[in-house]
């Protein structure tokens, strides 16, 4: 981070990329994130720390999208991963670099996933790390850092609580500091689902790209790669309208976007079932908010009911389990799409940023449903 306290973000020599890089370079290898080395801030292999992350489907919703009315729609599922969510992405990044530079220990707060991911990753390249999260976290989250023996603290509080934790214990300790955009490198590895997804449709980019917002490093993660592809030329015409979606019960970007504004307020007791999105007030919300009105995109909140009910329409319709946030995401696709703000024959990408089976809390079975299965 800079001295100032705004983010950093890499940038590389594309200029000179440009003139020795091109798709026909990328048959043959590794089906990793690592496969985009070139645009990758890690210089030497050997630092790589890796479960053999990214290249996850991207899958066409046929049956949901004719449920939409709209012909062209997929979800690239981050549920795939190793952790199981898309967090693995910036963690397989931020801890290598991490290694590359001699770091020993780091520090994050978080609302599950990511504390997961980077005390996993860590773990795997023997670095110590100390994350702290909400108690209310997704238990399977609270697990996997403890499992992966890192310090685990938990707060009775908000990610922004934590976060106030980990800035003491930055100092005090004199800790790497993993927060989000406190650390320039989180956001090249979660920048890859873009660049996956420009090649997996063949290098023709989507409409539309929808996704869940709660620090929103993932969106200007996607942003940031689009803009890198067009420089090399790899891709071509306008860039896909960037769509970030947020819960009712916490909605600051939403509320930014729809008063013109570049940067949120702090959202006073945010609540949602979709806790990775429960974000009151993002470092990087004018990064997101440039995205947005860059891009002619837009912000949506959907409430929680209407995620737990598209939740299981994807499930039925098809045969996915998509985690909470997800689920979301789909809700604002078919809002839009009732809105026009969608066409029939755009091509839309929604992201579903990890796997239903980490929240087995969210949904709950009619208890009559349960004594029916028991008399079979």
């Amino acid at each position: 981070m800079c001295s100032c306290g705004s983010p950093l973000l890499v940038d590389y020599n594309l200029d000179e990329l440009q003139k020795n890089f091109t798709a026909e370079d990328l048959k043959g290898r590794e089906n990793s994130i690592w496969r985009y080395h070139e645009l990758l801030p890690v210089e030497d292999r050997e630092n790589v720390v890796s479960l053999g992350e990214g290249m996850t489907p991207l899958v066409s919703f046929t049956n949901l999208g004719e449920d939409m009315s709209l012909e062209n729609l997929y979800m690239k599922d981050e549920g795939l991963i190793p952790t199981g969510s898309f967090k693995a992405r910036g963690a397989a990044v931020g801890v290598s670099k991490a290694t590359e530079i001699g770091v020993d220990e780091l520090a994050m707060p978080t609302n599950g996933n990511a504390g997961a991911a980077w005390s996993l990753y860590s773990a795997r390249a023997g670095l110590q790390s100390t994350i702290v999260m909400p108690k209310d976290a997704p238990e399977i989250t609270r697990t996997e850092v403890s499992l992966s023996g890192s310090n685990l603290y938990l707060v009775n509080g908000l990610i922004s609580d934590a976060g106030k934790i980990v800035g003491k214990a930055v100092k005090d300790y004199n800790l790497y500091d993993a927060s989000t955009l406190k650390e320039p490198y989180r956001i090249e590895g979660k920048k890859t689902m873009g660049l996956e997804i420009a090649e997996q449709l063949n290098w023709k980019l989507p409409d539309v790209i929808v996704y869940p917002t709660g620090g929103g490093v993932g969106l200007i993660g996607i942003y940031k790669a689009l803009k890198e592809l067009k420089t090399l030329g790899l891709v071509e015409g306008s860039l896909p309208r960037l769509v970030a979606v947020q819960s009712t019960g916490c909605a600051p970007i939403v509320q930014a976007w729809e008063n013109g504004e570049r940067e949120s307020e702090f959202w006073n007791d945010s609540s949602t079932l979709a806790f990775g999105i429960n974000v009151p007030k993002a470092l990087g919300d004018f990064l997101v908010l440039d995205a947005l009105y860059d891009t002619d995109g837009c912000a949506v909140a959907v409430d929680d009911q209407a995620i737990l009910d598209e939740q299981e329409k994807i499930a039925g319709l098809e045969g996915s389990f998509v985690c909470p946030e997800g689920a979301a995401t789909f809700v604002a696709i078919r809002k839009l799409r009732e809105e026009g703000w969608i066409g029939q024959n755009e091509t839309v990408v929604g992201l579903n940023t990890g796997a239903g089976i980490k929240y087995p809390d969210t949904v709950q079975v009619d208890p009559e449903m349960l004594e029916k299965n028991d008399t079979l």
